[in-house]
């Protein structure tokens, strides 16, 4: 069912885009402007495309220079996500795609990042006066948003002070002026950690900010890749071949070679700035609202950008949204870790949309000792892919597909009693983009106050002691339906 592309490689995003439009899975759309209509364009043809949504690619963008680009919706596709990953799935289920990423992550092996001389990234170098962030094409995503942002698909390096991994996590990055950026780093995150060392010592803290890296390294810098390893590590080995990154001039960290747009800068300790708002994942202003927050500053010291660049944008909205690659890959890391922690029989993960693959999550097992389906549950909501927040975890028995919204909630309202089905766990790890935790319980400063969230965990199994007796589904069987569409088919087409 699943086997390894023939000739999988792609140099960098450029070339990507190449194969993408190959397989047919690219839109141009020339002309849309900056402000609202290129996030606004993106958002309705993700809700309302017939089929999977195409990458959007906006060119002749009013008010930038000719050539300079932007790329939307860069992951929302299970092919392009096995093009990242240079797998064939014979079968469209959502579920064939979660196993080609975990066979991606059975099978990996880290690899270090490449150190090259140069790179296409080093096209154009600018510093001091000549920096304006205002030359790239970008985008205000939501009307209520505070300002314009140069990072939301993109990735932030830093290096930790005392261990010296470079983490690569996806923190957005609101330009406040030509040689300034706002950046937000939710509490518990790799990055936010390594910040808060730099500035109990009062130290500046380097940072790079890559835009238009290797859709691997994108990808990589969106998930909850283990503390002590870096995302150049984890891509390098999604790919199996090394990320190419050279020696920033600035910084001196690694940056990708052949990224779109790198900027290097630092941040001051002590120094913040009013940020955002911003529409965020879970479909809300939930991060403080609509009042501004105070976060960290980055002061860019030099700007390296390629010939007509593409900048790689995000787009968080009410779900179904723009996080299709996150729901599969969740959904894999989740499986793997359920396995790892001594969960026998799982039968499938699904993070679901509807809660932007952090907030809903649907396990199925075949239930084989009592006590089965609240392990699955409990550690589901707990392992690090479904800490962060993970409000709601489902435990369902293996004849429901996880993946199916209808079928797990009805096995919710049939197979669940609230009394004895669901467990509440208290005092968990929030966000501060939690719409749940009230607007007083968040903090506007950047060392925000500590938030809490509760996680319910709802087995939705058959009671174990009565599994055996449980009582018939009443539907179609399976070879009465094939016998059906055999025969009728013809005058069900355009139905069905």
């Amino acid at each position: 069912m699943l086997q390894e592309e023939a000739s999988p490689r792609y140099r960098d995003l450029r070339s990507w885009i190449d194969r993408v439009e190959r397989l047919g899975e690219l839109k141009v759309i020339r002309g849309a402007h900056w402000d609202l209509e290129m996030a606004g364009i993106a958002e309705i043809v993700a809700r309302e495309a017939k089929a999977e949504m195409p990458a959007l690619l906006f060119d002749d963008i009013p008010g930038v220079a000719s050539g300079y680009r932007t790329l939307f919706g860069q992951l929302e596709s299970t092919q392009r996500l096995a093009l990242i990953l240079g797998l064939k799935v014979d079968r469209p289920e959502k579920l064939n795609y979660v196993s080609a990423c975990r066979d991606k992550l059975k099978n990996l092996t880290l690899m270090p990042p490449r150190y090259v001389e140069g790179g296409e990234v080093l096209e154009n170098v600018e510093q001091g006066d000549k920096i304006d962030l205002f030359k790239f094409p970008l985008p205000r995503h939501h009307e209520k948003d505070g300002g314009r942002y140069f990072g939301t698909g993109h990735c932030v390096i830093i290096q930790d002070p005392d261990e010296g991994w470079v983490n690569l996590g996806t923190y957005r990055c609101m330009v406040h002026d030509q040689r300034t950026l706002g950046l937000h780093m939710s509490p518990g995150r790799h990055g936010r950690t390594m910040f808060e060392k730099y500035l109990s010592r009062s130290q500046p803290m380097k940072v790079a900010v890559a835009v238009g890296a290797d859709p691997a390294l994108f990808l990589s810098s969106t998930m909850a890749v283990p503390r002590g390893v870096s995302e150049y590590e984890f891509a390098g080995g999604l790919r199996g071949w090394p990320i190419d990154v050279l020696e920033g001039p600035f910084t001196k960290l690694p940056i990708p070679a052949r990224a779109e747009v790198v900027v290097e800068g630092e941040c001051l300790p002590g120094e913040t700035k009013e940020e955002g708002p911003f529409g965020e994942w879970a479909g809300y202003y939930a991060n403080y609202g609509l009042t501004p927050v105070q976060e960290p500053v980055i002061h860019v010291k030099t700007v390296l950008y390629r010939n007509d660049p593409i900048l790689t944008c995000a787009h968080p909205t009410k779900p179904p949204g723009l996080n299709l690659a996150q729901c599969l890959f969740r959904s894999a890391m989740m499986w793997d870790e359920l396995e790892r922690a001594g969960v026998p029989d799982v039968r499938g993960v699904w993070c679901h949309m509807v809660g932007a693959s952090r907030l809903f999550y649907a396990v199925s097992i075949k239930q084989r000792y009592p006590g089965h389906s609240r392990q699955a549950g409990m550690l589901a909501s707990q392992c690090g892919t479904g800490v962060y927040v993970g409000r709601y975890t489902v435990v369902v028995d293996d004849d429901i597909d996880v993946t199916d919204l209808w079928d797990v909630m009805w096995a919710v309202v049939t197979r669940a009693d609230p009394e004895s089905s669901i467990e509440i766990i208290r005092r968990c790890r929030s966000s501060s983009a939690d719409p749940a935790v009230p607007p007083d319980q968040k903090s506007s400063t950047h060392n925000p106050t500590a938030t809490f969230t509760s996680k319910a965990i709802i087995d939705a199994c058959w009671p174990y002691e009565w599994k055996d007796r449980a009582y018939p589904v009443a539907q179609i069987s399976r070879e009465l339906r094939g016998q059906l569409l055999t025969k009728w088919g013809g005058e069900l087409k355009g139905i069905l």
